[in-house]
């Protein structure tokens, strides 16, 4: 029979091996968590890796991303699609093995870490879908929802600020089924981390409302069993248990060394360790003895079948949620979505209301989510601002798992990488919000949503300029700019409550990615629109205004500032000017049509272009060119009443005539 020790070291050899062959990685940590890993894994974790998207797996986070080859090592070890071959691949170009895990690209790999703190917000996500989940569609002896989620964690991950944010979200919510290992080895890149780390970290998880499970032996298999079922028999609280562990263990001169974190331990260190820990199969050799011990395929599809069993009672005997459910999962929308919501458009323009395109986002929601299930929105503490809480919100606490909205308090980081964790996780489309500014502190999170093309809603409000006296602390300048220029993230800043209508269509109906709404406190006008114009808007630039003739002039503008630029080039036709108003509320998808389409909008021979928005200039030269000029705001705003701040820095329909009449002027 093969021991843990065994099976442990498997993970060991593949670790050194492949990292020594990239000359690159981290070997210090798989080896350390070795142990650990070996019991979860074998006794505990329920997966099939014939099946990796099966929707009642239990979740394996590894936080501490950095370590990758232990998960690579797993799912090999285990069954997966993950070959000898693409382990010696190991963070080569186009390998399924790549320096940190990332989603999409290695089967079983649940979501992109790295960065560290946020596989363990995004497993907190997880712990929520499951939890909101199982409360909405289980019933009495269906448990169709019903799985853990596992999440790996170093020192690093609890250094950073978003574990707090993350974990007393989860202690107040009660995620019982949510279980971290924290690897407390006490080393970091720069050495014994008690000069730096010094946190009592279990009372701290307690003072979370965390269970916590102290001093754990990381490399004694029995307690670490022991402690696994201590914190499955908890069912109220998430669980903390504290490994103690030697980073590096079995390599006689390098483990219990930060030298071992991050470069390979070298040959001569290599042969020594598998000496010491009897290890005689050569690199890359993996006993098929021990192949045989690791191989959970048969086992995973018996538990898969098991609970297929259960589903196809619970669909015969709960057809209309099972139904609902499935939708979800395959992310199909209500058979009277397209209607429903063309309509809710129409009527919108039809209305003309003057709103605030953040009041316009609650109007959308109110008419789209009744239709979205699916939709679990929050906010970090600014709901009354983001205008987030629809009619048929109800908060999800730890008394109401089954809410669809998440007081997030004031947790940025961890609400976008939470959010992640519950796109990932399947069965919804979250929605965040915050104001604009405060992108800042959850920068990260979003680029990883981007990186992992998940379905995540952001509702950024606050767009401008327009927040007035607060000031530049929370005017945003360059973040509209930040967020186009991420790839795979949609970006919309929509002119009125139509515009609205339509971001909110098509950020519900884009699951290849995630999407920006920035909306605006203060109140637009309703533009006027052709009925050909209003279908148009969704192509993300439109022609919007123009006069009767071939344009002189072009002018682009986006959000509050194209009823300026319709002003203005309504005073000039007036005068005999020949203008062309092109309303721009999403650059990605305007990009995204065909060449003759964007011709048509702007046309190459109208060299004479303007555009306008209270926001960084530099991204608006890709279309106004070196001819033309942007009306843009290059430093950070002002303390002062909304129209005064617009006024203060030129967006005003004088200024904008003054500088089309710049323009007119100049030669070509």
């Amino acid at each position: 029979m093969i021991s843990y020790d065994e099976m442990a070291n498997a993970i060991r050899a593949l670790s050194m091996d492949a990292v020594e062959k990239a000359q690159s990685g981290h070997p210090g940590m798989p080896m350390g968590m070795a142990d650990i890993a070996t019991v979860l894994w074998k006794d505990f974790l329920k997966h099939n890796p014939t099946d990796p998207h099966w929707v009642n797996r239990d979740r394996f986070i590894l936080s501490n991303g950095h370590g990758s080859m232990l998960h690579y090592a797993l799912l090999h070890l285990s069954g997966y699609d993950l070959s000898l071959e693409d382990l010696k691949a190991f963070r080569q170009l186009h390998s399924k093995t790549p320096g940190h895990p990332e989603y999409g690209l290695t089967p079983g790999i649940e979501t992109t870490t790295g960065p560290l703190g946020q596989g363990l917000a995004n497993a907190v996500g997880m712990a929520i879908a499951e939890k909101n989940l199982a409360a909405r569609y289980n019933r009495e002896n269906f448990n169709i929802v019903d799985h853990h989620t596992y999440v790996f964690l170093g020192d690093g991950c609890l250094m950073e600020g978003i574990s707090h944010e993350a974990c007393s979200l989860a202690g107040t919510l009660g995620l019982g089924k949510l279980i971290a290992f924290w690897d407390d080895n006490g080393i970091s890149i720069d050495g014994q981390v008690q000069d730096w780390f010094s946190d009592d970290t279990p009372s701290r998880f307690e003072a979370y409302h965390w269970h916590v499970i102290r001093n754990v032996d990381g490399h004694n298999p029995a307690a670490i069993r022991q402690a696994i079922v201590a914190a499955l028999d908890e069912k109220n609280k998430p669980t903390l248990i504290c490994c103690k562990t030697m980073i590096a263990f079995g390599a006689p001169r390098l483990a219990n060394t930060a030298k071992a974190h991050g470069a390979p331990l070298g040959h001569e260190e290599i042969a020594l360790t598998r000496e010491k820990l009897g290890w005689r199969s050569e690199p890359f050799v993996i006993p098929e003895k021990i192949y045989a011990a690791w191989d959970a395929r048969s086992q995973g599809e018996n538990k898969q079948q098991e609970w297929h069993q259960v589903w196809t009672a619970y669909q015969k005997e709960f057809s209309l949620e099972a139904e609902e459910l499935n939708r979800r999962y395959q992310k199909t929308p209500d058979p009277t979505w397209t209607e429903q919501s063309s309509a809710f458009i129409e009527s919108c323009q039809a209305q003309k209301n003057k709103v605030a395109t953040r009041k316009a986002s609650l109007n959308a929601l109110n008419a789209y989510a009744p239709l979205w299930p699916e939709l679990l929105g929050g906010s970090a503490d600014l709901t009354e601002s983001n205008l987030t809480y629809w009619k048929g919100s109800t908060p999800l606490n730890r008394q109401h798992p089954a809410g669809n909205y998440i007081h997030f308090g004031v947790r940025e980081f961890a609400m976008s990488a939470i959010a992640n964790g519950m796109a990932l996780h399947g069965g919804f489309i979250p929605y965040v919000g915050t104001f604009l500014t405060f992108l800042d502190y959850a920068r990260n999170a979003v680029r990883l949503s981007a990186m992992m093309r998940v379905q995540v809603i952001y509702v950024y409000t606050h767009d401008s300029l327009g927040l007035g006296e607060d000031g530049p602390t929370h005017q945003p300048v360059e973040h509209a700019t930040m967020l186009r220029i991420t790839p795979h993230m949609s970006t919309w800043r929509p002119a009125d409550e139509v515009e609205t209508a339509v971001a909110w269509k098509m950020a519900l109906e884009r699951h290849d990615g995630p999407t920006s709404l920035l909306l605006s406190r203060q109140a637009l006008p309703a533009l006027e629109r052709k009925e050909a114009t209003l279908h148009h808007i969704k192509y993300g630039g439109y022609v919007i205004f123009e006069s009767p003739a071939f344009p002189s002039l072009i002018l682009i503008a986006t959000g509050s500032e194209v009823s300026l630029a319709i002003q203005a080039a309504k005073t000039l036709q007036e005068r005999g000017i020949s203008i062309r108003v092109v309303s721009m509320p999403c650059a990605d998808r305007f990009e995204a049509q065909s060449a003759e389409y964007k011709e048509s909008v702007l046309p190459r021979k109208v060299l004479r272009r303007l555009a306008i928005e209270a926001g960084a200039s530099a991204f608006w030269y890709k279309y106004v060119g070196l001819k033309g000029r942007v009306l843009g705001l290059d430093e950070f705003g002002v303390s002062a009443p909304a129209a005064d701040a617009f006024k203060a820095y030129g967006f005003t329909v004088d200024n904008i005539i003054a500088q089309i009449n710049f323009l007119l002027s100049e030669e070509l």
